[in-house]
């Protein structure tokens, strides 16, 4: 079996920027086609999309196993990032990996609420035991409780991406624009996200916006560049 040593750093690179890549589509597609209307994370009003999620329990479910299905790549997009930058700067590769593995255990917290919902949704014993606002309560407790984990693992995987944006700016494995803005990116939506709990105006609509564009540009453009050219090999030779 070939060693990690041995694994083609370039070759590596191209798996993780297409991971990149796929859980962008999945989560865009999931997001537009499955669960608009059913997840709170794409609204304020949590009693309509309590009212939705009580009508949509095969959504629900798909909704859970996409979740999970973009858990293992970020898995995948979290391993191949510490192996590739892991001599840049072990210690903190390391902590990156276990900070974004975390993140990625808050965000699949999501698929389990959404599973909870359908069970509220289709089982016929909730039925029985509670009425239709009982009902509309409990969905809208994993909707809120689906807001938390997902705000949690957001803010988390952005600290650890930019980690690992600073490796990368530090070793010059990809251009170092998209390396630095990575890092302005991820630490403009981790900081705002916490911050704007103590400054209410952060929490406004086009500060939300200006975050996540800036997080979405930095992300695709190491997507696109680490899928079409890897890293440069040529600087992990030089160390």
């Amino acid at each position: 079996m070939q060693s990690v040593e041995n694994f083609n750093p370039r070759t590596l690179g191209r798996w993780v920027g297409w991971s990149i890549l796929a859980t962008l589509v999945i989560g865009f597609s999931s997001a537009f086609l499955i669960a608009e209307g059913i997840d709170i994370n794409l609204t304020a009003d949590v009693k309509a999309t309590a009212q939705n999620m009580l009508e949509a329990e095969l959504r629900l479910r798909a909704k859970a196993y996409i979740a999970a299905l973009t858990f293992a790549l970020d898995g995948l997009v979290s391993i191949g990032l510490f192996l590739l930058l892991r001599k840049s700067g072990q210690l903190l590769a390391a902590w990156c990996l276990l900070v974004s593995i975390t993140a990625a255990i808050f965000s699949l917290l999501g698929a389990m609420f959404a599973l909870n919902a359908a069970e509220i949704a289709g089982d016929s014993a909730y039925q029985n035991i509670a009425n239709e606002t009982q009902r509309l309560m409990l969905a809208g407790l994993q909707a809120t409780s689906n807001y938390t984990s997902f705000h949690l693992g957001l803010v988390l995987s952005s600290f650890a991406m930019a980690g690992f944006f600073y490796l990368f700016l530090k070793s010059a494995l990809i251009p170092r624009l998209i390396a630095g803005w990575g890092v302005f990116a991820s630490l403009f939506v981790g900081v705002t996200i916490v911050v704007r709990d103590f400054i209410p105006i952060l929490g406004h609509e086009a500060v939300t916006a200006a975050f996540m564009i800036s997080n979405l540009v930095a992300i695709v453009a190491t997507g696109i560049y680490l899928s079409i050219h890897g890293v440069r090999t040529a600087r992990i030779d030089a160390r």
